[in-house]
């Protein structure tokens, strides 16, 4: 990490090209993967980031340059690529003093994964793989990987800041394929936490429990008849069903897309865009959660963001940027993968709220639909809200009741549309983790939700 009076000199570089704002983020990371195919361990491969980003400000005019050359004469010229991009060379330059700031970590961890062998992380991979090989002779495939990191960087700017975090994370992925000899079917399971290897002492996501749960997901869908579409209620259960509110309407709300008046969000402070019983919030304060931090990346705190109130729009999303763009305030919502990229907003741990209603009550309420358990991968089009995702795994639901269950079902409609059309929520708030791709690179999130019901969504299946 680089000193006080490093990262000061290499401000006032920047200042002096003009800039009105300066900052530095250097960053030293650890990346450990474990994979196993073919009933084996078959890679274990480690990365290390090490480098610098320095950024300048001229208005809402943004000055960015990277570097790996971590040497005084490598750094000094990555600050004076970004002073000469500014372009406005000054004598004299705003006084500023860097003064440390120590946050609270809220997310302690208990064992750190890169204290461990190697040995003992791959038998964690093996016990996962494992217990979806136990699921039955129906399964004729298992990969799996355990995923660690351990993340520092140290930040400074013109405004007098310096601070620091470290974030360490841990996920495991157990992917299984179940056959009948005439189709191949698939399921999956990938928890994670901002923990170390004590996250596999937590019941739910002990590495057998996690092949168990892929092995029996493919298992089902080897069984299913082929989803029928058109129009229908959906029940969308909890967990990863949040990733709908991520995909398709979290992304409105961030300042990337606001702030240049490129989102469908725009102009709606304090107007109805949801459900009376949609409460949607980013919090990147909860201990231990996939996507929470003890800062942001760009130095602040982090906060619980309110963005929509029982179906009233609340706040945005805001990074840095976005609240000069705005004329807004900062919200801690700056992210970014790496040094290596610029900051920009992003989103957290981002979940529908708990409401009234009950997954009982939700399911008997449904006379012909689908329920959809699990939620896959999709594609979205942040601009208009458009979506199309799969479903890992659903139902047919028949006169208030859970029937068999069905493949190829994916959901397509408009976020803006859909989050209108949930008229029931249910009280089993949970969450799943995925990485989030955007302007600033890949970026840990949490996705969450309890059960909900969409009044009307259409529903795209092989039938």
């Amino acid at each position: 990490m680089l000193d006080k009076k490093t990262m000061s000199e290499l401000i006032a570089i920047v200042l002096h090209g003009g800039a009105d704002f300066a900052e530095v983020y250097a960053e030293y990371s650890k990346d450990n993967r474990i994979g196993y195919a073919d009933k084996k361990i078959e890679t274990v491969a480690n990365k290390i980031i090490s480098g610098v980003g320095i950024r300048g400000f001229l208005g809402t005019r943004t000055f960015f340059a990277s570097t790996t050359d971590l040497t005084p004469s490598g750094l000094r010229e990555c600050a004076q690529r970004v002073a000469q991009a500014v372009g406005h060379p000054v004598d004299r330059i705003q006084d500023f003093s860097l003064v440390e700031r120590i946050n609270p970590n809220i997310h302690p961890i208990a064992v750190n994964p890169f204290d461990v062998s190697a040995a003992q992380r791959c038998d964690l991979v093996r016990q996962g793989a494992d217990a979806a090989w136990a699921g039955g002779d129906e399964i004729i495939q298992v990969d799996g990987m355990l995923l660690c990191s351990d993340k520092s960087f140290t930040l400074a700017n013109s405004e007098g800041l310096y601070t620091s975090d470290r974030q360490i994370r841990t996920r495991m992925m157990v992917a299984a394929i179940a056959s009948d000899g005439s189709q191949n079917q698939q399921g999956q399971a990938s928890p994670g936490r901002q923990m170390g290897l004590e996250m596999f002492e937590i019941d739910r996501f002990r590495p057998e429990k996690i092949g168990a749960e892929a092995a029996r997901q493919a298992k089902v869908n080897l069984k299913a008849i082929p989803c029928p579409s058109g129009k229908m209620t959906v029940a969308i259960a909890s967990g990863f069903g949040g990733v709908i509110f991520h995909e398709a309407c979290g992304h409105s709300l961030e300042a990337a897309c606001v702030g240049i008046g490129m989102s469908q969000m725009c102009g709606k402070l304090g107007q109805k865009v949801a459900g009376d019983k949609v409460t949607a919030i980013d919090d990147g304060t909860i201990p231990n959660a996939w996507g929470s931090c003890n800062i942001d990346d760009e130095g602040r705190p982090n906060q619980r963001r309110v963005l929509i109130e029982n179906g009233i729009l609340k706040s945005y999303m805001i990074d840095r940027l976005g609240a000069r763009r705005m004329g807004m305030d900062h919200t801690a919502s700056g992210r970014r993968q790496n040094y290596s990229f610029e900051t920009t907003s992003r989103m957290t741990n981002t979940f529908i709220a708990n409401g009234p209603d009950t997954n009982e009550e939700i399911i008997a309420s449904i006379e012909d639909g689908i329920y959809c358990a699990s939620m896959g991968g999709g594609s979205v089009n942040p601009f208009t809200g458009d979506f199309n995702f799969a479903a890992r795994e659903a139902y047919l639901v028949k006169n208030g009741k859970i029937c068999e269950a069905v493949r190829g079902a994916s959901l397509i409609g408009n976020g803006g549309d859909v989050i209108q059309k949930i008229d029931m929520v249910g009280q089993d708030l949970d969450t799943a983790q995925g990485n989030c791709g955007a302007s600033s690179g890949m970026v840990p999130t949490d996705v969450g939700q309890p059960m909900i019901r969409v009044s009307s969504i259409t529903v795209g299946g092989q039938a």
